[in-house]
């Protein structure tokens, strides 16, 4: 009796410890289907991303934009970007082309790991090469890279699967925490943010948005005069974040529907807010949440109506066709030496598990910080800065923008005649028909707004001096002084325009390049 009850006891205890294990373990396993799906979208997105900054890639990354290597390595020194090794256009098309052919990499599945990797690093010096650019979106679109190098992304749906004899359907690994986790992060990080703010949990949060017409566009423009329409949508997003926590507690079904709400509302983003690919770069993460059964229903609707057949024989003949590059550390018909076996087996167990632990815990940190929960030590602080893994996830938060804002610039050219180099035109200081359309695209519009920032100083010298070079090399009169302006529409919705006017800079275009006045 007194030898049952122990045993007993160890049993239950042991079949719990087996039961939580792995209830864990289940929701922290990613379908490999959902992995490749992953995989294909971030590189897809990775080219995408690369084709919308080609648009301004002289004015954001040459010495001819706005920000020349003088400026960079001036402001943000030290710099470690191979993006700052020339200011030269040519130089940014051809890694701008490295990125792309990679990114296809990515999206073939060939040498999966090291395109992951290459992606990821060539991303960073992108975003170093001018700071003034990024958004949440680049974070995250920089962050599932850094992810998903620990990840099995190339074992389905690949030509690397061709090399692949793993018989399994799901993985779960410290890689699949951490990707599920940085979604998860975001969310929560972005709803206590917007817990502290009257405005979210007032429900008039998009109201006030909307009415910043330089972030409105397509659905947007419409649906901005709709307050109640708005309202609603307001709690609806602050009650999906709230629940974010619930894609990891919920499995099957139930999971895959919360995470399709999270789709609905970034895809609605998509048409209504100039705020880049960023709903896509979340949408690509949420797939990561689809499981199993989901898959496995995909397949079979997919092969009732013909669809699977063709995708295979398509991708059978990739993995034919592709080239086989093979670079073995010995020979074929030799025996590895035991020490290089220990020493490649160690460096395995630090590059799959202790590397990803630890930046998890960084990471973790990062966002504990942002919502004044805790601060991350300084040894700490420069491992997340080197790896550019810092997080904050202020979306619109925690009080959204409200105001209209748009730039004036009246100049003097050298005839004394005045025109506002900015828009092309005759100075005007009304609010225009459509602040959308005073930014090229989101990237000038996020590049504005941060030029605006009174830490952002030198910044409106280094655009003021943009604008004389872009007017003087397409005009025969060039133009001798400009004055930059910032203007915005504090009216709340049903009002009068309330414009105010602050002058940001006034820059002589004869003058030194880096003028701080």
């Amino acid at each position: 009796m007194d030898q049952t009850l122990p045993t007993t006891v160890r049993n239950r205890l042991s079949n719990a410890l087996d039961s939580s294990s792995q209830s864990v373990t289940r929701r922290f396993e990613i379908d490999l289907r959902a992995l490749a799906a992953f995989r294909i979208a971030v590189g897809m997105l990775v080219i995408i991303d690369l084709l919308l900054r080609s648009r301004n890639l002289t004015a954001f990354y040459t010495d001819a934009g706005v920000l020349p290597l003088e400026a960079l390595f001036s402001d943000y020194s030290p710099v470690y970007s191979l993006h700052a090794i020339s200011g030269a256009a040519w130089v940014q098309a051809l890694l701008f082309l490295a990125a792309g052919v990679v990114g296809l990499s990515l999206v073939v599945g060939y040498r999966t790991r090291f395109a992951t990797v290459v992606s990821w690093l060539l991303l960073v010096s992108l975003h170093v090469r001018n700071p003034m650019l990024l958004n949440s979106g680049d974070v995250l679109l920089r962050m599932l890279l850094f992810w998903g190098v620990f990840l099995p992304l190339g074992e389905r749906w690949s030509i690397d699967a061709r090399r692949s004899d793993r018989d399994r359907s799901t993985v779960a690994s410290i890689g699949t925490m951490a990707v599920l986790l940085q979604m998860l992060l975001m969310y929560v990080t972005n709803a206590i943010h917007k817990t502290r703010s009257d405005v979210w949990m007032g429900g008039d949060a998009l109201i006030e948005v909307f009415q910043a017409d330089h972030l409105t566009i397509l659905l947007g423009n419409v649906i901005a005069e709709q307050f109640l329409l708005l309202r609603v949508a307001s709690y609806v997003w602050m009650t999906l974040i709230l629940l974010s926590p619930l894609l990891l507690v919920l499995t099957g079904y139930r999971r895959a529907t919360l995470a399709s709400c999270f789709v609905g509302m970034h895809l609605g983003m998509l048409v209504m807010l100039k705020i880049g690919i960023f709903p896509l770069i979340s949408v690509a993460g949420l797939i990561l949440f689809y499981p199993s059964v989901v898959w496995d229903r995909l397949e079979t609707v997919g092969a009732r109506v013909g669809l699977s057949s063709s995708l295979r024989r398509g991708m059978t003949r990739l993995q034919r066709n592709a080239p086989r590059l093979s670079l073995p550390l010995l020979p074929a018909d030799r025996d590895p030496l035991p020490s290089l076996t220990a020493v490649t087996s160690r460096s395995h167990v630090l590059f799959s598990t202790i590397v990803p632990w630890l930046f998890l815990a960084l990471v973790v940190l990062s966002n504990a910080e942002a919502v004044d929960y805790t601060e991350v030590p300084d040894p700490a602080e420069n491992v997340l800065d080197t790896a550019h893994a810092g997080q904050s996830w202020r979306m619109f938060a925690p009080d959204p923008t409200s105001d209209a804002r748009w730039l004036v610039v009246p100049s003097e050219l050298e005839n004394g005649e005045k025109i506002d180099v900015y828009q092309g035109s005759a100075v005007d200081w009304d609010r225009p028909p459509s602040v959308e359309n005073t930014h090229e695209t989101a990237r000038w519009r996020k590049y504005v707004s941060n030029m605006r920032y009174a830490d952002n100083e030198n910044h409106r010298s280094y655009y003021a001096n943009y604008l004389c070079g872009q007017w003087n090399a397409s005009h025969e009169i060039g133009v001798e002084r400009v004055t930059v302006y910032g203007l915005t529409d504090k009216a709340a919705p049903y009002e009068e325009p309330d414009i105010a006017k602050y002058e940001l800079l006034e820059y002589d275009c004869s003058g030194e390049f880096i003028q701080n006045d």
